[in-house]
């Protein structure tokens, strides 16, 4: 009876194992499946994961941009040390891009926006994020989602920095000056080159 109480707990702790491996294979795939970008800018290279799995629609969104090779020679035209960098709206001569339809704002409490983290940017309409993305330099707790309001419904963070964050602090510190009505524009504008699937 011992010997085969014995064998039940070796089968069970086996079946356990093999169901844990299982799942850590499962994850591992969905990290493997989450696509990466390389963003070429006049300071640098910057890779950032796109977070597929979490938030879909911003991932295609941004993907549909990057294929297009719509983000090509845009700018970082918005730069706030200890906020945020922000793109992928104007060229170096301060020209809009005209991009594609609105996405709807897939902002989630679970997906903050903290330091390195990419999120769509908008203006007051909460589904109106078209191609503008910002990077947060420092955990921007405000910006996350606490409830259905336009004042609670946050900015839709898809993605992360997985290896150049001193290119994005780098940028952090360039001189801006008010330009056409904007705010915080570098003076010497910061390029994206490229930004295309690794």
């Amino acid at each position: 009876m011992t010997e085969q109480a014995a064998e039940t707990a070796a089968d069970t702790a086996e079946t356990v194992a093999e169901a844990a491996a299982d799942v850590a294979d499962d994850i591992s795939e969905e990290l493997e499946g989450n696509p990466v970008v390389v963003m070429e800018t006049s300071m640098g290279s910057i890779e950032i994961e796109l977070w597929a799995d979490r938030a879909p629609i911003s991932v295609e969104n941004f993907l549909r941009y990057t294929d297009n090779n719509l983000y090509d020679n845009l700018t970082f035209h918005r730069v706030i040390p200890g906020f945020m960098i922000q793109g992928g709206g104007y060229d170096s001569d301060f020209v809009e891009m005209s991009g594609y339809a609105p996405i709807t704002n897939e902002a989630d409490p679970e997906l903050q926006n903290d330091r390195g983290t990419l999120a769509m940017a908008r203006t007051n309409v909460v589904d109106s994020a078209t191609s503008q993305f910002f990077i947060n330099l420092v955990d921007n707790d405000f910006l996350n989602q606490t409830g259905t309001t336009p004042q609670q419904f946050g900015y839709a963070v898809f993605g992360e920095v997985i290896s150049g964050m001193d290119v994005v602090d780098q940028i952090a510190t360039v001189e801006t000056a008010n330009r056409n009505q904007h705010q915080n524009v570098p003076v010497e504008p910061v390029i994206i080159e490229s930004v295309t699937r690794r």
